[in-house]
């Protein structure tokens, strides 16, 4: 019996994702724990391994398809003994909306020409001629990945090249048509806006074609939002519209945890011929908030409309910049952990965030989070509370500067860290108990040792 194997949720608000990137062919027997391709959802590519064995009676939906539903059929096994080319044509129920709409594209691409309501035999029309009728309704032209990609490449704008495809859908055959027509460009021109005389005013929720109007023609590109940058856009949106933030700032002196850094970096066992550690001052920081969240146990909290959540463990998260976006992975329960261990842990978490190779797990959830920005040379910033945490800290860089003590000027390493809050769980008096506890650690870390 065909064995289908469908597109898995890996995570639990995941609804469709793409898929990137096929590890077999069809005609190719797998055994269970194989990979069998990548999925890429908005913050990491996953890889999909088989819990069958069989043969790979077809591949339902190509690599580089976007947008694949949850529980799609993707591709057919054939178990083993079975006849292949049976299973591949008798194999499972309909697949999703996505992958149908692949296959009737191919269908459509595979037709002939006399399927088209002109014969390919008369000559053809000018693009530019045909670019009065538009692909699809509205400010979004809908076309297949690979449409997409040769557009791209063939330096045009697949908005006005009109699609044959169903419901008007841009497909390869149209934009192969479009570039040996050679009328691409005039087409491109004939669809952008007019410059506008003067600025025009946005509204919330502007479409394109109004924001557009205010460059002048060919001083931009247009590069489509990946699935990771909607998604940040989407949750800072929520939250800047949901959340009242309040933000808390204060210098912290960073000369004794430096020394007791160095101390401790220079006491690392080797081995395997390295050092078994190498604390960074963010390393410190973590440690230094999550004991924080610690000893005030009423900021480690979570705002539902019903409860407040308040949790056991310190679960910090730490922003990492990746392409296009940026990505928290968790140190979990950090106020149990030590300094070498959360270094370590942060090492592995930070080049997997990097190569998108996070479980879901490794970066959902979480109770507060960290963003340092100091390395960059910021001197102080403000971050947006990431929801469901109620806080989030923002370093700036630390830098030589002269205070006074015991009415003596001194030079002294000073970094200045702020403190946002959701202030539906957190009010203003609790918010600064909990930076006056970190402050504490930082400026007296051997705190963090015992």
């Amino acid at each position: 019996m065909p064995i289908n194997i469908t597109m898995p949720a890996l995570s639990p608000t995941m609804e469709e994702g793409n898929l990137s990137k096929w590890l077999v062919k069809e005609g190719d027997k797998v055994s269970a724990g194989d990979v069998l391709c990548e999925i890429e959802t908005d913050k990491a590519t996953m890889e999909v391994e088989a819990v069958d064995e069989g043969t790979v009676a077809k591949l339902v939906v190509a690599a580089g398809t976007e947008g694949v539903k949850v529980n799609a059929v993707i591709a057919i096994l054939a178990a083993d003994g079975e006849d292949v080319a049976a299973a591949a044509s008798g194999g499972g129920t309909a697949p999703a909306a996505k992958a149908e709409a692949a296959k009737t594209e191919a269908k459509a691409e595979a037709a002939p020409a006399k399927t088209e309501a002109a014969p390919a035999a008369a000559a053809p029309a000018p693009v530019a001629a045909q670019a009065a009728a538009p692909a699809s309704s509205g400010t979004r032209t809908f076309s297949s990945p690979l449409a997409r990609r040769l557009a791209k490449d063939a330096g045009i704008d697949i908005s006005a090249v009109p699609g044959t495809g169903p419901h008007g859908r841009v497909v390869k055959k149209d934009v192969e048509t479009a570039v040996a027509g050679g009328g691409a460009k005039a087409a491109a021109a004939a669809a952008a806006p007019a410059t506008a005389a003067a600025p025009v005013p946005l509204a919330k929720g502007a479409s394109d074609e109004a924001v557009l109007k205010n460059f002048a023609e060919g001083s931009y590109e247009l590069v489509p939002h990946d699935g990771m940058r909607k998604v940040i856009a989407k949750r800072l949106q929520e939250s800047k519209q949901t959340i009242p933030h309040f933000y808390v700032s204060v210098d912290c002196e960073l000369d004794a945890l430096l020394a007791l850094r160095a101390q401790l970096n220079t006491a690392a066992p080797e081995r395997d011929g390295k050092p078994a550690y190498k604390l960074s001052v963010n390393d410190m920081v973590i440690k230094a908030l999550a004991l924080a969240l610690r000893d005030v146990p009423d900021a480690n909290v979570s705002w539902t409309e019903s409860n407040m959540v308040k949790h056991k463990h310190a679960d910090v998260g730490v922003a990492v910049s990746i392409p296009g976006g940026l990505i928290t992975p968790i140190v979990r329960s950090a106020e149990l952990k030590s300094l070498s261990a959360i270094s370590n842990e942060m090492k592995d978490l930070g080049a997997r965030a990097k190569s998108r190779k996070l479980k879901p797990e490794e970066f959902q959830g979480g109770t507060t989070a960290v963003s340092n920005m100091g390395m960059m040379g910021v001197k102080n910033f403000a971050a947006v509370v990431n929801p469901p945490h109620a806080t989030i800290l923002a370093i700036g860089a630390g830098e030589e500067r002269v205070v006074v003590k015991k009415g003596q000027m001194v030079i002294a390493n000073v970094m200045t860290v702020t403190l946002s809050t959701d202030h539906r769980a957190v009010d203003g008096a609790l918010g600064a108990e909990l930076l006056g506890a970190f402050k504490r650690y930082i400026e007296n870390p051997m705190g963090m040792l015992v």
